[in-house]
């Protein structure tokens, strides 16, 4: 089951529950989504990528280790507020807030596009 309502039912803003925190959809249409991703300090999403779906996030408040997958090595960064990252499919990431996070994301609509490689909460 889509963790999204579909298109036509979904009028932003909304709040999807997530176990690391929330997602604020505050933009969808068919060409492109905005979203806040609220992450609680120490949570973690899942270690992902994408077959179509193409995002960019900014930090907007509080600090996150981004992780993704360079020449087949995963490798970590700190982003603080102010700082942004592009990630193209099929870019295996994932984020884990060290403190409170906002997060924006722009992404296209592909919203359930997310193959998990691994994820802590049990999620396939």
């Amino acid at each position: 089951m889509p963790e999204h309502p579909p298109i036509e039912n979904a009028t932003p803003p909304y709040r999807v529950e997530k176990p690391w925190g929330y997602e604020l959809v505050w933009a969808r249409t068919d060409r492109y989504v905005g979203k806040i991703l609220h992450i609680e300090p120490g949570q973690v999403l899942s270690l992902q990528y994408h077959n179509r779906k193409d995002e960019t996030i900014h930090v907007l408040r509080g600090e996150i280790i981004f992780r993704v997958q360079v020449d087949g090595k995963l490798t970590e960064r700190r982003m603080r507020e102010g700082e942004s990252y592009h990630i193209t499919p099929p870019t295996v990431h994932q984020m884990e807030a060290v403190t409170a996070s906002d997060l924006l994301e722009a992404s296209t609509p592909e919203v359930d596009d997310v193959v998990r490689v691994k994820d802590r909460y049990g999620r396939t």
